[in-house]
């Protein structure tokens, strides 16, 4: 189901997960979160990242929900096609709920992309929900757009194309666990 340094699935404790990362596969799995991902497992933090084999259907999975509910942090990399998925949409929601009603902490990373184009809805991610709408619910497309107005007004990373530091998440994480 996941890809961890120790295997452990997520439905068999609470929590399982030091921490979630949600981001849009294309374009950040095999650079930005790849290398992410890889340095809290060298810091020994568990972490959760979605497999690409796993069946993606229309709704997000069971397990899926389980390790955003089993995770005591949770990173979410907002790319420039993030919003163009609804699985990572819908994991946003979800995220978002968590910090609400369990208090988890979440840390957004703004990859190379304005946190004031989620806020409001500009550019790709006006374009994204655009598209959305001839599939969904008004109500579904409204949820969306409020986990997004949401989420782009917390403190995080922001990643900017002539940006020269180095980000440093795995001692943060360590200090927060």
């Amino acid at each position: 189901m996941a890809t961890t340094s120790n295997h452990i699935s997520s439905s068999s404790c609470t929590p399982c997960w030091d921490v979630f990362l949600s981001f849009y596969g294309k374009d950040t799995r095999e650079n930005f979160t790849a290398h992410l991902y890889s340095a809290l497992v060298r810091a020994g933090i568990l972490t959760f990242r979605d497999d690409p084999e796993l069946d993606k259907g229309e709704e997000i999975s069971r397990g899926l929900l389980n390790a955003i509910h089993g995770s005591q942090l949770l990173i979410v990399v907002l790319s420039q096609n993030y919003a163009s998925s609804r699985w990572c949409l819908d994991e946003l929601v979800e995220i978002l709920t968590c910090k609400r009603t369990s208090g988890n902490v979440v840390i957004p990373v703004f990859y190379y992309i304005d946190p004031s184009h989620l806020r409001y809805l500009k550019g790709g991610f006006k374009d994204a929900l655009d598209v959305h709408k001839t599939r969904y619910s008004v109500d579904v497309i409204e949820k969306w757009k409020s986990a997004l107005a949401e989420i782009a007004e917390l403190s995080g990373y922001h990643l900017k194309t002539d940006a020269t530091e180095y980000v440093s998440f795995p001692l943060f994480v360590v200090l927060l666990i």
